[in-house]
């Protein structure tokens, strides 16, 4: 799957990923591989990947994914 975290001024991520997990603003929830299409707002909490066998997370404050096609978009506040 395809990973691209956005903000206004720049992309902080673009890359393969096997999993997604986001605070969404009903509880968090995980991405996998042929997930269904949809969109959600974020709420502020952590947004957790894992690239080649590394788990990232990062600390958001709030925003919107997008899921279509077995790419991921977030874009943040």
């Amino acid at each position: 799957m395809k990973l691209r975290i956005l903000t206004l001024d720049s992309t902080l991520f673009s890359g393969e990923v096997t999993s997604v997990t986001l605070p969404g603003t009903m509880g968090s929830f995980q991405v996998l591989r042929n997930h269904a299409p949809l969109i959600s707002s974020l709420t502020e909490g952590p947004l957790i990947y894992v690239s080649e066998g590394n788990v990232k997370k990062i600390t958001i404050n709030g925003g919107l994914v997008e899921v279509q096609d077995n790419t991921i978009s977030v874009y943040l506040e």
